[in-house]
Protein backbone atom coordinates (compact mmCIF):
# COMPACT_ATOMS: atom_id res chain seq x y z
CA UNK A 1 0.00 0.00 0.00
CA UNK A 2 1.48 3.73 -1.04
CA UNK A 3 1.67 6.16 1.79
CA UNK A 4 -1.48 8.26 0.59
CA UNK A 5 -3.72 5.05 0.71
CA UNK A 6 -1.99 4.30 3.94
CA UNK A 7 -2.91 7.83 5.21
CA UNK A 8 -6.10 7.61 3.65
CA UNK A 9 -7.30 4.49 5.47
CA UNK A 10 -6.17 6.11 8.87
CA UNK A 11 -8.00 9.30 8.41
CA UNK A 12 -11.06 7.41 7.75
CA UNK A 13 -10.87 5.02 10.46
CA UNK A 14 -9.69 6.91 13.28
CA UNK A 15 -11.08 10.92 12.60
CA UNK A 16 -14.28 10.30 14.41
CA UNK A 17 -12.43 8.23 17.45
CA UNK A 18 -9.76 10.99 17.58
CA UNK A 19 -12.23 13.90 17.33
CA UNK A 20 -14.03 12.44 20.21
CA UNK A 21 -11.06 11.37 22.21
CA UNK A 22 -9.62 15.23 21.69
CA UNK A 23 -13.21 16.70 22.95
CA UNK A 24 -13.16 15.02 25.82
CA UNK A 25 -9.58 16.28 26.67
CA UNK A 26 -10.08 19.66 25.69
CA UNK A 27 -14.31 20.14 26.12
CA UNK A 28 -14.04 22.51 22.77
CA UNK A 29 -15.36 21.24 19.31
CA UNK A 30 -13.09 23.69 17.22
CA UNK A 31 -9.88 23.23 19.33
CA UNK A 32 -10.44 18.75 18.89
CA UNK A 33 -10.46 19.48 15.38
CA UNK A 34 -7.40 21.12 15.83
CA UNK A 35 -5.23 18.67 17.80
CA UNK A 36 -6.72 15.80 15.26
CA UNK A 37 -5.56 17.83 12.07
CA UNK A 38 -2.04 18.34 13.57
CA UNK A 39 -1.97 14.93 14.70
CA UNK A 40 -2.84 13.27 10.80
CA UNK A 41 0.10 16.14 9.71
CA UNK A 42 2.25 14.54 11.81
CA UNK A 43 1.28 11.29 10.36
CA UNK A 44 2.40 12.85 7.10
CA UNK A 45 6.24 12.85 8.35
CA UNK A 46 5.99 8.97 9.54
CA UNK A 47 6.84 5.99 7.33
CA UNK A 48 4.03 3.60 7.39
CA UNK A 49 6.47 0.46 7.64
CA UNK A 50 7.81 2.04 10.86
CA UNK A 51 4.23 2.53 12.41
CA UNK A 52 2.89 -0.69 11.46
CA UNK A 53 0.72 -2.80 13.42
CA UNK A 54 1.05 0.42 16.09
CA UNK A 55 -0.98 3.16 14.25
CA UNK A 56 -4.19 3.69 16.84
CA UNK A 57 -1.73 3.53 20.12
CA UNK A 58 0.17 6.22 18.04
CA UNK A 59 -2.20 8.48 16.62
CA UNK A 60 -3.88 8.78 19.98
CA UNK A 61 -0.75 9.45 22.02
CA UNK A 62 0.34 12.31 19.62
CA UNK A 63 -3.46 13.84 19.71
CA UNK A 64 -3.29 13.73 23.53
CA UNK A 65 -0.08 15.28 23.69
CA UNK A 66 -1.30 18.02 20.90
CA UNK A 67 -4.55 18.02 23.19
CA UNK A 68 -2.48 18.92 26.50
CA UNK A 69 -0.31 21.32 24.48
CA UNK A 70 -3.18 23.51 23.61
CA UNK A 71 -4.63 23.17 27.02
CA UNK A 72 -1.44 24.49 28.41
CA UNK A 73 -1.13 27.42 25.78
CA UNK A 74 -4.42 28.39 25.57
CA UNK A 75 -7.04 30.11 27.73
CA UNK A 76 -10.14 27.99 28.79
CA UNK A 77 -13.25 28.72 26.80
CA UNK A 78 -16.99 28.79 26.98
CA UNK A 79 -18.92 25.25 26.70
CA UNK A 80 -20.54 24.55 23.47
CA UNK A 81 -23.29 25.99 22.23
CA UNK A 82 -26.40 23.55 21.14
CA UNK A 83 -25.26 23.95 17.40
CA UNK A 84 -21.53 23.45 18.15
CA UNK A 85 -22.55 20.53 20.81
CA UNK A 86 -24.91 18.75 17.96
CA UNK A 87 -22.41 19.16 15.20
CA UNK A 88 -19.98 16.56 17.38
CA UNK A 89 -19.49 13.54 15.64
CA UNK A 90 -21.16 10.90 16.73
CA UNK A 91 -21.65 7.16 16.10
CA UNK A 92 -25.33 6.07 15.90
CA UNK A 93 -26.70 3.53 17.86
CA UNK A 94 -29.35 1.18 16.46
CA UNK A 95 -32.62 1.63 18.28
CA UNK A 96 -32.08 -1.50 20.17
CA UNK A 97 -29.05 -0.24 21.60
CA UNK A 98 -30.77 3.06 23.19
CA UNK A 99 -32.95 1.55 24.47
CA UNK A 100 -30.51 -0.72 26.38
CA UNK A 101 -28.95 1.88 27.45
CA UNK A 102 -31.52 3.75 28.91
CA UNK A 103 -31.21 6.01 31.64
CA UNK A 104 -27.87 4.85 32.20
CA UNK A 105 -26.52 6.59 28.82
CA UNK A 106 -27.27 9.41 30.65
CA UNK A 107 -26.41 8.89 33.74
CA UNK A 108 -23.57 7.46 32.91
CA UNK A 109 -21.27 10.52 31.11
CA UNK A 110 -22.05 12.53 34.75
CA UNK A 111 -20.91 9.96 36.72
CA UNK A 112 -17.68 9.50 34.68
CA UNK A 113 -17.04 13.07 34.99
CA UNK A 114 -16.56 12.74 38.90
CA UNK A 115 -14.13 10.56 38.68
CA UNK A 116 -9.98 11.76 38.35
CA UNK A 117 -9.24 13.06 34.78
CA UNK A 118 -6.27 10.44 34.63
CA UNK A 119 -9.42 7.25 35.48
CA UNK A 120 -12.22 9.22 32.65
CA UNK A 121 -8.86 9.14 30.40
CA UNK A 122 -8.48 5.63 30.49
CA UNK A 123 -12.10 4.48 30.89
CA UNK A 124 -12.84 6.64 27.87
CA UNK A 125 -9.80 5.32 26.09
CA UNK A 126 -10.64 1.90 26.76
CA UNK A 127 -14.58 1.23 26.46
CA UNK A 128 -15.11 4.07 23.96
CA UNK A 129 -11.81 3.57 21.69
CA UNK A 130 -11.17 -0.18 22.08
CA UNK A 131 -7.55 -0.10 22.56
CA UNK A 132 -5.88 -2.35 24.80
CA UNK A 133 -3.79 -1.69 28.17
CA UNK A 134 -0.78 -1.94 26.33
CA UNK A 135 -2.25 0.67 23.66
CA UNK A 136 -3.39 2.51 26.68
CA UNK A 137 -0.34 2.44 28.27
CA UNK A 138 1.64 3.75 25.21
CA UNK A 139 -0.34 6.42 24.72
CA UNK A 140 -0.85 8.12 28.27
CA UNK A 141 2.80 7.31 29.13
CA UNK A 142 1.75 5.14 31.91
CA UNK A 143 2.81 1.89 32.65
CA UNK A 144 0.34 -1.30 31.97
CA UNK A 145 -0.51 -2.04 35.65
CA UNK A 146 -1.10 1.91 36.59
CA UNK A 147 -3.85 1.87 33.50
CA UNK A 148 -5.45 -1.96 34.72
CA UNK A 149 -5.29 0.03 38.37
CA UNK A 150 -7.04 3.03 36.67
CA UNK A 151 -9.42 1.34 35.32
CA UNK A 152 -10.03 -1.25 38.00
CA UNK A 153 -10.33 1.81 40.55
CA UNK A 154 -12.23 3.77 38.23
CA UNK A 155 -15.30 1.29 37.50
CA UNK A 156 -15.33 0.28 40.90
CA UNK A 157 -16.39 3.75 42.04
CA UNK A 158 -18.80 4.12 39.18
CA UNK A 159 -20.34 0.97 40.00
CA UNK A 160 -20.51 1.94 43.83
CA UNK A 161 -22.08 5.37 42.16
CA UNK A 162 -24.84 3.54 40.35
CA UNK A 163 -25.54 1.03 43.10
CA UNK A 164 -26.82 4.04 45.48
CA UNK A 165 -28.49 5.63 42.63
Amino acid sequence: MDKEKWISSLVKRYERPLCSYAFSLLHDFERARDAVQDTFLRLCGQKPEKLKGREAPWLFRVCRNRSLDILRKEEPVCPLSEPQEASLPSEEKTPDEQTAHGDLSQLLPRFLSKLPKNQQEVIRLKFQQQLSYREIAHCTRLSESNVGYLLHTGIKTLRAQMINL
